[in-house]
């Protein structure tokens, strides 16, 4: 079946970034006739970066079940009976059919990846999900899970077509799935990938001053537990990695930009130019100036 010409997929919901995908009801009308994907299938999904004021409160629930997967920041998820706070690198799924309110928080507002989805598969999908008491779960940092989602997105948001519909959805089977059976599927995933994880956050925010509180916080972890992680994986404390990581890419703006010292040290963070030079200079052997007209003359 052909697309169905002048369909708006993107709803403005207000976060600078956001992107958003509402099946519409003519579209759901083919979803349900079609048997490959009618028992399990999305009706939105959306990515919203840094959701500041994000507040939903539906008081007789929502008919399709909600995956939301924080990334950044925080928010907290209200149920009958339970409260959820919801931190980078985990996941809830809210049940069908039941109140919920779920806000980010006013300080630190979290930047979610979230899906809306049902049918009788997503049923027996999620029933394993809640077997778990503990069903907010803890889940390392995966670029490819990033990827799967886009995948899934712009294959909606180029063309309702029957076929892309199909695939959309068998696809969103698997990336369900692979948060739900996170553990079954990841059997080796033990302590020292929380540094794998802790380190890959670094990299996402070069640009953040971030304390070792902060760092053991993101994975849920006592400082002198972190500290201790890491220091047997990497041979060397969070602080001095984190400057490591830094300092690398100072050098490759150094190479491959024409920005100053001072345009470098806003971009990682560093207030302070002065404590940047002597950093670099500590750590590589020269300053920065020095490296970077080495790199000219070469």
């Amino acid at each position: 079946m052909n697309s169905v010409g002048n369909i708006s997929k993107k709803i403005k919901e207000g976060f600078i970034g956001q992107r958003m995908i509402v099946l519409p009801p003519n579209i759901k009308k083919i979803v349900l006739r079609n048997a490959l994907i009618n028992r399990f299938y999305l009706t939105d999904m959306g990515f919203y970066p840094h959701a500041v004021n994000h507040d939903r409160e539906r008081k007789a629930g929502c008919h399709q079940y909600i995956l939301l997967y924080c990334i950044e920041g925080k928010g907290t998820i209200y149920l009958p009976g339970n409260t959820i706070e919801l931190v980078p690198n985990t996941f809830f799924i809210i049940p069908r059919q039941v109140p919920h309110h779920y806000k980010s928080s006013q300080e630190d507002p979290w930047s979610i990846y979230w899906v809306h989805f049902m049918g009788e598969a997503a049923d027996h999908l999620t029933a394993r999900y809640y077997q778990d008491k503990s069903s907010l779960v803890s889940i390392p940092y995966d670029e490819k899970r990033m990827q799967d989602f886009e995948e899934i997105f712009s294959m909606l948001e180029s063309s309702f077509d029957e076929k892309q519909l199909e695939i959309a959805n068998i696809k969103l089977f698997n990336y369900i799935s692979s948060f739900v059976y996170f553990k079954e599927i990841n059997p080796s995933y033990q302590e020292d990938d929380v540094i794998s994880d802790s380190i890959a956050f670094m990299k996402r925010n070069l640009s953040r001053m971030l304390t070792l509180e902060q760092l053991a916080k993101q994975q849920h972890l006592s400082v002198s537990q972190y500290s201790r992680l890491f220091k047997t994986k990497m041979g060397s404390s969070p602080n001095q990695y984190f400057s490591q990581l830094k300092i690398q890419k100072s050098c490759q703006y150094l190479y491959f930009s024409d920005r100053n010292i001072k345009e470098i040290c806003a971009e990682l963070g560093f207030q302070d130019p002065y404590y940047f030079s002597r950093l670099f200079k500590k750590l590589m052997g020269k300053s920065p100036a020095f490296y970077k007209n080495q790199h000219k003359k070469s």
